[in-house]
């Protein structure tokens, strides 16, 4: 009988706050280790939580983005428990009480068919520090500047069937997530990583015992990690074993999963209401505020420009998979490049050559008016497409404007007929054979034959005649 993968994933997304969820310590990146966690982070004696007001904003905004259900009342609780780097036998979260409720999110499949996976709910909570096993021999290393930096947990329903559909899901999170501002997303520095709660059991039989698998901060990682776990729980349950509830590391250089923990379950934590924080309610006016001002989310975008571009779908969703990629092909196009030139050449020139960077669209040294000025040369006839590409070559070296490199390499397309007629005589003339056998070919074969005829005129040329007119007139003269 076949067997079913079920998974649920548990999302950590650092919220892009300046300052911790309940003190003032910085939250940003790459200190040296124990310089950013103050007293409060610590939990010594006499401190007080403080809650960071934008952290509540960014979970109201998630809500919105998802549209799940906001819960006007929260309640922070303690979740007890011990490990080195939890300094304060403790962590700040919400549990009965959190402040997003159920939502969902769609995701596009490689197939082209789109899922609906439920949220169940996403709550605010500090992270714990972080244990550094390798910079130590024999020792590890506790580093506290992460302690209380605010996370929103999100928690998704078992709906996923796939470790396609686990990293399509994660994804789709990771985008919203950046889109709306309250994660930057940055998977190597741990802004961004999930935990999986995998399973298997029989074609509609019942729930099988899941493991989780913890800390997975990358894409790559979580489907392989996935795959892993899936093949080893039917490789013990066809043996006759049991898969026994537990947590689990991923090592991505041997490719395999391995038992950290055995599974707690939540009277495990002892959680309680936080003493020192009091329920969070929000009214009409903070919401109202939290949410004014949301950019267009990436769904809706997608359709808008597929509508309003006349885009297949495959190119929408390529532009706006990131807010910034999305600004960036909007502002080319409102700047007078063609719609449909101006996908193909941000999902590809301009696309190749950040890949080659290792650089983001931010960091492009063409602008999107450098771009749209090199379209509008194209779109002119000024320029054929391939001169356009060692223009473009040429503007990502120099940071020059097209007009500039055309104008002073010479660039610019031939289109005077009488010169282009001349150029086309001299190729006819110089290939008699070729000419006759073009003229006894039937009409299939002779459109594979004027490519000769085409790129010996534009090699004359050095590649500045106008492709259509060559074309044209080749026809014209070798039929005559």
């Amino acid at each position: 009988m076949q067997w079913e993968t079920v998974i649920g994933l548990e999302i950590h997304a650092q919220l892009a706050t300046r300052s911790k969820i309940f003190s003032g310590a910085s939250t940003a990146f790459g200190a040296e280790p124990n310089t950013q966690a103050c007293a409060v982070d610590l939990g010594l004696p006499g401190v007080l939580p403080v809650l960071n007001r934008e952290a509540v904003v960014m979970a109201v905004r998630f809500s919105a983005a998802i549209n799940a259900d906001l819960e006007r009342r929260s309640v922070f609780a303690r979740k007890n428990y011990f490990y080195p780097d939890l300094p304060k036998g403790y962590q700040i979260s919400q549990f009965e009480l959190p402040i997003v409720g159920r939502g969902s999110v769609e995701i596009l499949l490689e197939d082209g068919e789109i899922r609906t996976i439920g949220v169940t709910r996403a709550h605010l909570e500090e992270d714990a520090g972080k244990s550094l096993h390798g910079d130590f021999h024999g020792l590890t290393g506790i580093d506290l500047n992460r302690a209380g930096t605010p996370l929103l947990e999100i928690v998704s329903e078992p709906d996923m069937r796939s470790a396609k559909e686990a990293v399509a899901y994660a994804r789709k999170i990771h985008q919203i997530v950046r889109y709306i501002g309250i994660c930057d997303g940055n998977m190597q520095e741990g802004s961004f990583r999930a935990d999986a709660n995998v399973s298997v059991r029989r074609s509609g039989g019942e729930l099988g015992t899941r493991a989780e698998l913890k800390n997975l901060n990358s894409f790559r990682f979580l489907e392989r990690a996935i795959n892993f776990e899936v093949e080893r729980q039917i490789d013990i349950l066809e043996s006759g074993g049991k898969v026994v509830q537990e947590t689990r590391l991923y090592d991505p250089e041997r490719d395999e999963t391995r038992s950290m923990r055995s599974k707690e379950e939540a009277n495990d934590y002892r959680y309680f209401p936080d003493p020192d924080l009091l329920p969070v309610e929000l009214d009409d006016a903070f919401i109202a505020a939290a949410i004014e001002g949301m950019p267009e989310l990436p769904d809706v975008r997608r359709v808008r420009f597929s509508e309003e571009y006349a885009l297949g779908n495959s190119d929408a969703a390529q532009l706006t998979a990131s807010r910034e990629l999305a600004d960036y092909y909007e502002a080319t196009v409102e700047e007078g490049g063609d719609p449909r030139l101006a996908a193909n050449w941000v999902t590809g020139e301009l696309a190749a050559a950040l890949n080659r960077e290792g650089s983001d669209i931010g960091q492009s040294p063409i602008t999107a008016s450098m771009l749209a000025g090199l379209l509008q040369r194209i779109s002119d006839n000024t320029i054929s497409g391939k001169i356009a590409k060692q223009v473009f070559d040429a503007m990502w070296s120099s940071g020059g404007s097209a007009d500039e490199i055309i104008e002073n390499q010479g660039l610019k397309q031939i289109t005077d007929s009488v010169a282009l007629e001349g150029i086309v005589d001299e190729v006819v003339n110089a290939n008699p054979s070729q000419v006759d056998a073009y003229r006894q070919a039937d009409e299939k074969k002779q459109i594979k034959m004027l490519g000769f005829f085409v790129g010996q005129v534009m090699q004359a040329s050095k590649g500045k005649a106008n492709p259509k007119q060559v074309n044209e007139l080749l026809r014209r003269k070798l039929t005559s």
